[in-house]
């Protein structure tokens, strides 16, 4: 404990800049390494993956190309991140590409180990202990004892910077290993021995599985003082050839003789273009060898990047978990683009350059769209610009807007088309700087037409539209089999709904009248999955009956990670709509009463996020304070165990953090936040243009949980959510606590418009 604040105080003096809280040190990276330990992930999780947060101990810096953590895994399998902190061996330290919090796999990564003493190619992993390691966001360290070596990391957004130091005299040999696991790896030394440079090229999942991508991970490692021993290997052969590739199992070595507490220092420098790529990031991020110079940038990033929502309370470990969910919520979409602006085409093909701003993938779109994305609307719009121009420019290369683009690629991963539900939302919220028409050419593509079969195959193009064009819904008789996720019918009829919804408001916003009326019909196809006998949405065939058996709460193959119950409550753009179809807003409030009681809800899937802030919409939007706080305090902890389930590129995290703050984006399309009661007693939003809102929590004890009243900018504010456009103006925010439900925004007045 004494080491870390030592850190701390350190980093702190480096940075040179001052905050008026330190909220860097309230980071545990470690948060999510360790299989979750909350009741409803034990309760519903089926996979053992669905038990991980899959989170690593990221050192980078926010929505950075590359990110680098100690590697307890070697290879890039999907499901398996690169450190498990039960894990008791490191084999290295790895430049990732692994999607925070996924259930995907890494590529194009290239992993360090220092091996000291004799050197050894195989069986060189080495003990640690957690003891000895030290993590915050900009910074790893720790001590291998057997080799009586410490190691340091810190990062730039597409580099990074190591330091190794030796506890006695003796020879230090560092490995290097692109980490194909097809065997496909290169690797280059260069003569004078101070650089190695190499790729790992990447394949596609899902859509197109082991495909080539049609680009690299590339990579260029330069050292400060001149090596006494270089080659490659493969296992255990070791060559004084200098290059090697397409073999399984290779890398490089380099060889230096050191006393004890001398350091060497590495720079690496990575790039999906090229290794000249690779070089001209590594000279313009990290020019010198100072390693304290690039730790206090990185912390310095990270202190901004925190610092935009600041938080007082007198609970440690809520500030704990709310700015490790910041963290975790500020690491994706990740940075595709080098410092010349170049960048890998979508989908395969040369290289482009862009004339300005940046290029980004890795879009967890069915995870992301729900609150991680919107998070970033509020605190970042002019980066919610550049990925929507990133989307644009992949629909534009590709021939047809992606559903999940990740590795640069086509995937048809998961269900819906919520690119266009996440474009749609920028557009609604006045987020435009991008060619908005093209954009919505795209959007409409996806809506109206199919792709050939070619395409199709290849991920293009929403699954199942003929079917849902003709029918309404996507009857059971259609498997949808040309997709990662098959079947699933009444979950991709629920959210295409939604995206239908999304677009029309785009269509309405410019003038395009028939694509409104057809869309806003649409996105009613939801009733059509809905039985009114059982009060749930279910399978249905073409003739019209209804799937046998029915079983609410078990998973069944026309839902998606969830059962009927769970995903009927996926509505959010016409929750009035839905209460009317169970009965009216008292049945609404009933059914949500049986999901929790039966304690059917599920926090650990995306799906039903929603679900808690839904008492909103009937008279009881207590319970949704009531709901929402049980949530923060049973689903989340500080500790490597402390997240429910894969936190999926932030969704889970940042969902936290909404919810801490009081309001959530039950819509994001709408801009419409639901309010609940935060958990913090003051909290200020730094928003653009130097604007901001203060949120003041005002209660007389910790059990106040109910709202009693709230105030906008003085006035009294009846309303139980608040719109997008005044968050963004900025003002102050009074909620007023009491230990007992209030009849505060109960009025049928206080919720949000049906959709009309």
């Amino acid at each position: 404990m004494m080491k870390k604040l030592l850190l701390y105080n350190l980093l702190i003096a480096l940075t040179g800049c001052v905050y008026s809280q330190d909220l860097v040190k309230y980071v545990q990276p470690l948060s999510g390494t360790a299989p979750s330990t909350t009741t409803a992930a034990q309760k519903h999780s089926e996979a053992g993956s669905e038990k991980n947060a899959n989170t690593i101990p990221a050192v980078g810096v926010p929505f950075g190309m590359t990110q680098w953590t100690p590697q307890t895994r070697t290879s890039e399998t999907k499901c398996i991140p690169p450190y498990f902190y039960k894990d008791s061996l490191i084999n290295g330290f790895r430049g990732t590409h692994w999607i925070s919090g996924s259930c995907m796999q890494d590529y194009g990564s290239v992993t360090i180990m220092p091996v000291t003493g004799t050197l050894r190619t195989t069986n060189f992993a080495t003990r640690f202990s957690h003891e000895q390691e030290i993590t915050t966001p900009a910074y790893y360290k720790v001590a291998l004892p057997e080799y009586k070596i410490t190691t340091e990391l810190t990062s730039t957004a597409r580099c990074s910077m190591m330091q190794f130091t030796m506890e006695q005299d003796d020879s230090l040999f560092l490995l290097i290993v692109p980490n194909s696991d097809r065997g496909e790896g290169k690797i280059m030394i260069d003569p004078s021995g101070t650089s190695v440079c190499g790729s790992n090229p990447v394949h596609r999942i899902y859509q197109g599985w082991g495909n080539a991508a049609g680009f690299s991970g590339y990579f260029c490692i330069e050292f400060e003082i001149v090596p006494v021993r270089k080659g490659a290997f493969r296992e255990a052969e070791v060559f004084a050839n200098a290059n090697i590739h397409n073999e399984k199992n290779i890398g490089a070595f380099v060889g230096f003789k050191l006393k004890k507490g001398e350091q060497l220092r590495v720079r690496i420098g990575t790039s999906f273009c090229s290794i000249t790529e690779a070089k001209s990031n590594l000279n313009a991020e990290v020019p010198g060898w100072d390693f304290y110079t690039v730790l206090a940038q990185a912390n310095k990033t990270w202190q901004q990047a925190l610092s935009q929502i600041q938080v007082q309370g007198t609970n440690e470990k809520d500030k704990r978990i709310f700015y490790t969910a910041m963290y975790h919520a500020l690491q994706h979409p990740r940075l595709f683009s080098d410092i010349s602006g170049t960048y890998p085409a979508f989908a395969g093909g040369s290289l482009k350059r862009l004339a300005d701003g940046q290029y980004y993938d890795d879009f967890s779109m069915w995870d992301i769209y729900r609150a991680q994305l919107p998070l970033l609307q509020i605190l970042q719009p002019t980066r919610v610009n550049q990925f929507v121009s990133s989307m644009v420019l992949k629909g534009q290369q590709g021939g047809w807007l992606p559903i999940f683009p990740c590795w640069n690629s086509y995937t048809a991963a998961m269900i819906g088309d919520h690119v266009t539900a996440f474009i749609a939302s920028a557009y609604a919220k006045g987020i435009r700087n991008y060619d908005v028409a093209a954009a919505y050419k795209l959007m409409r593509q996806n809506a109206f037409d199919s792709p050939n079969n070619e395409d199709y195959i290849n991920g293009k193009g929403r699954r199942a539209l003929q079917s849902y064009l003709q029918y309404g819904y996507i009857p059971m008789e259609d498997s949808v089999q040309e997709a990662f996720h098959k079947k699933e019918q009444v979950s991709r009829t629920l959210e295409y709904a939604y995206d239908d919804y999304a677009l029309s408001v785009v269509a309405k916003g410019l003038g395009k009248t028939a694509d409104y009326n057809a869309l806003r019909k649409r996105s009613l196809n939801y009733k059509n999955v809905f039985d009114k006998s059982v009060g749930l949405v279910r399978g249905k065939y073409v003739d019209g009956h209804w799937y046998q058996p029915f079983n609410a709460d078990k998973r069944e193959p026309y839902i998606t990670e969830g059962t009927p119950r769970q995903y009927t409550f996926y509505v959010p753009h016409d929750v009035s709509g839905l209460a009317t179809l169970m009965g009216g807003d008292k049945a609404l409030e009933n059914a949500l009463d049986t999901l929790f009681a039966k304690n059917e809800y599920w926090h650990g899937n995306e799906p039903g996020h929603q679900i808690p802030f839904m008492y909103n919409y009937t008279p009881s939007p207590w319970k949704t304070q009531q709901v929402v706080r049980n949530i923060l305090g049973e689903e989340y902890s500080d500790g490597p165990g402390g997240l429910s389930g894969n936190d999926d590129a932030g969704q889970m995290s940042a969902w936290y953090v909404f919810a801490a703050l009081g309001l959530y984006p039950l819509d994001p399309v709408s801009g419409e936040h639901l309010l609940c009661s935060p958990i913090f007693d003051n909290i200020t939003m730094q928003l653009p243009d130097n604007k901001k809102l203060q949120i003041v929590c005002k209660k007389q004890s910790a059990g106040d949980i109910y709202i009693k009243q709230v105030k906008l900018n003085g006035k009294p504010y009846p309303k139980n959510f608040i719109t997008y456009a005044d968050i963004m103006k900025g003002g102050m925010l009074e909620i007023e606590l009491q230990q007992n439900r209030g009849a505060w925004g109960a009025s049928p007045n206080a919720r949000p418009a049906a959709l009309k």
